[in-house]
């Protein structure tokens, strides 16, 4: 037998006018929630009242109605309008669309219409600003029409315009809003999918992660390339940022790294092809030169040109411009925006006519080169001025041009003396009757000499300073001099070129402070090293010891090398290093992915973050796959002062030069290391197959090769 269901009549709808509504105290909404009611107000006005107020007729004390209609549902509505009346924007006694209920309770009406509106999902809110984009509004109107900030309108449209397929996942709560935000970094819909599917395979799906995968291989603005062209040429030029509307993203990231390059390599080209006409035999070009690449290459030594009378004047003007702003705000916290963007202008400009290319001898410059590359700070760095071995000018012995003779008191040694053996051959007797002033048999030289040589050595050996003098002349020769034959002592200083090169080393700090030393002591000098003596002898005893000190550390090799064990002299570094007290924090070594923390087990990594945060901080991130443990302990250890442990300088010194030193002890297991590191990059390389390859300021000093 059928149900029989009642009929249901729904309340009736009429046009009362606002003066005869006023609020029910039975409304249940008490906290102010969602739209203003000036942005309601505005609302309405722009598309009148789109949903109508519930009322119910208000009675005497008999029950008998009084005219007027009291609000349970719809509050808000009604204070907007009433605002609208107060501005005079409508009138006192508009018609308003009411629904009269009757019946009931006026709290149930209240209560029912608050709760049983269902909200609107956020994807549908995404998709109706798309819409209305698609419609033709601009950004700034649709910001104007639904009361939001412009960034709030960008941040929907971006997050409308992710891959179909993961809004819909997104749609049936397959993912977070939080997740769907990361998803926005790249608009690239095939590799938001491949990302995905990729998620769906770990268990790590922060968001970060998600950032992390979609931004692989891209460059940031930061990267010296991208700073040397120019976000301006290389987005002319087609190139994409991109960038993350939802957290902050240090200006994005360059998508397309080969036009980088490309573009690089093109403005390169152009640089030297400047620099070519200057006349130099050779030109080298490229973003980066590794450290040491003017290892065994003699430098010229240029003139630098004096300013002009205009460069002067120009230069005056800046210094006192300087001054000045230096004094007005000499006890300024904070110095205003334009201030410190002019004192930054004007100090480049100083150090533009300060840093004037040097002259060289046309000459010289037909057998000398240059190279083009990129600092750090991605500005053009040009060397100039270095030799080839092969391009330089053989010596020829000097000629006493009166007596047809070589030139000084002493013949050049036997091939035997070279080697340092006794030239046991016999010269021939002068012939008594030969009364012509004939030189000294060699023999005879050889035997005077030896007598002079012992008497210099302990004459020397008694005085020290004089000592010292002596072997400082001999190192600088070797340090900073083409040849390095005019000195009587067989000291060499050997400087090591870097083989094996570690990342950013050329471009780092330390670099440059050799490098800024090296050139200090270039210009301190003078050019032939037959002066040298007289000019050394005119220095103060500090200059003598700094010039000195600088000449030993550049034979200084500590480098670990798996074919050349060293343990004594790895051992001494250790005592070197205690005893100069090197801290390699404050030499501004960093553990971060690329120097140690990508390239290490994730044992290693672990042990690291354990060490230096404590063991809960390495549980945290013990379950992350190796590149993400690798990223979150960069950022864990940013600021703590660690170091792996060859890089610590031990408060033991080594006694026993055959005792396992510091931090070599750990490359014993290299073997097992590299092959557990390997293992675990191949199996990342099966999981991420978005991997891609992502791709300086300080030429080291210029020794002749001995």
């Amino acid at each position: 037998m059928a149900t029989a269901f009642k009929k249901i009549t729904l309340s009736s709808s009429r046009d009362i006018p606002f003066n005869q509504l006023v609020i029910s105290q039975a409304n249940v909404r008490r906290i102010k929630a969602g739209v203003s009611i000036e942005e309601l107000a505005e609302d309405i006005a722009r598309r009148t009242l789109l949903q109508s107020i519930t009322v119910r007729p208000v009675r005497d004390a008999d029950g008998v109605e009084t005219g007027m209609f009291e609000i349970p549902a719809g509050g808000r509505r009604y204070r907007a309008l009433e605002l609208l009346v107060k501005q005079k924007r409508l009138a006192k006694n508009a018609p308003v669309p009411c629904v009269v209920r009757e019946g009931g309770f006026a709290e149930e009406d209240s209560l029912a219409e608050n709760i049983q509106r269902a909200p609107l999902h956020p994807l549908d809110q995404f998709r109706a600003f798309l819409t209305f984009r698609e419609k033709g509004l601009s950004e700034e109107e649709i910001a104007a029409n639904q009361f939001v900030s412009v960034s709030v309108v960008r941040q929907r449209l971006r997050l409308a315009s992710v891959s179909p397929k993961l809004l819909d996942i997104y749609a049936e709560d397959g993912l977070t809003l939080d997740q769907l935000m990361a998803f926005t970094v790249n608009a690239d819909h095939a590799r938001q999918e491949l990302v995905f599917e990729r998620l769906a395979q770990s268990y790590d799906e922060q968001p970060h992660t998600i950032r992390r995968m979609l931004t692989e291989g891209a460059v940031r603005p930061a990267d010296k390339r991208a700073q040397f062209v120019g976000l301006d040429a290389y987005t002319e030029a087609g190139g994409i940022v991109m960038h993350d509307l939802f957290q902050g993203d240090d200006g994005g990231w360059l998508q397309d790294v080969g036009l980088l390059d490309m573009l690089v390599a093109e403005r390169l080209r152009e640089q030297s092809d400047e620099i070519s006409a200057e006349g130099w035999k050779w030109i080298e070009v490229a973003p980066d030169f590794p450290y040491g690449h003017t290892y065994g290459l003699r430098q010229l030594r240029g003139e630098q040109p004096a300013l002009t009378d205009e460069q002067q004047a120009t230069r005056d003007a800046l210094q006192t411009e300087l001054n000045g702003l230096q004094e007005t705000y000499a006890e300024a916290e904070d110095l205003p925006g334009e201030v410190d963007e002019r004192l930054g202008e004007i100090e480049a400009a100083i150090t533009a006519l300060d840093d004037r290319p040097l002259v060289f001898d046309p000459e010289e410059i037909g057998r000398a080169g240059a190279f083009i590359s990129i600092d750090r700070s991605g500005n053009l760095r040009v060397e100039r001025g270095y030799v080839r071995p092969d391009d330089e000018v053989p010596i020829e012995a000097a000629v006493d041009v009166e007596t047809g003779d070589s030139a000084g008191t002493m013949p050049a040694r036997t091939e035997y003396e070279a080697d340092g053996l006794s030239a046991d051959i016999e010269t021939p007797m002068e012939s008594e009757e030969d009364d012509g002033l004939k030189p000294i048999p060699d023999r005879l030289m050889t035997e005077l000499t030896a007598h002079r040589t012992l008497a210099l050595r302990h004459a020397l050996g008694e005085q020290p300073d004089v000592a010292f003098l002596a072997a400082l002349h001999a190192l600088t020769l070797r340090a900073f001099y083409r040849y390095g034959s005019d000195t009587c002592l067989e000291l060499e200083l050997k400087s090591v070129g870097f083989g094996a090169q570690a990342p950013g080393l050329n471009d780092s700090g330390l670099a440059a402070a050799v490098n800024g030393r090296h050139q200090s002591w270039v210009a301190a000098l003078p050019k032939e090293p037959d002066e040298l003596w007289e000019a050394l002898q005119a220095f103060d005893g500090d200059s003598r010891h700094a010039l000195f000190a600088h000449c030993v550390s550049l034979s200084v090799n500590a480098i670990y090398e798996a074919y050349n064990r060293r343990p004594r002299a790895l051992a001494h570094a250790d005592q070197l290093a205690l005893a100069v007290d090197l801290d390699m924090v404050v030499a501004g070594w960093k553990p971060t992915v690329d120097t140690y923390l990508g390239r290490v087990t994730k044992a290693r990594i672990l042990a690291a973050v354990r060490e230096a945060k404590g063991t809960r901080a390495g549980d945290r991130i013990e379950h992350f796959k190796k590149g993400d443990m690798a990223e979150q302990a960069q950022e864990l250890l940013a600021g703590t002062g660690w170091l792996p442990e060859p890089l610590r300088t031990s408060q033991l010194a080594v006694a026993d030069a055959d005792a396992p030193v510091p931090g070599v002890a750990l490359s014993t297991d290299r073997a097992f290391e590299e092959t557990a590191e390997n293992d675990g990059e191949t199996a990342m390389a099966k999981t991420e197959p978005l991997a891609e390859d992502d791709t300086a300021e300080i030429a080291p000093p210029s020794i002749a090769a001995e």
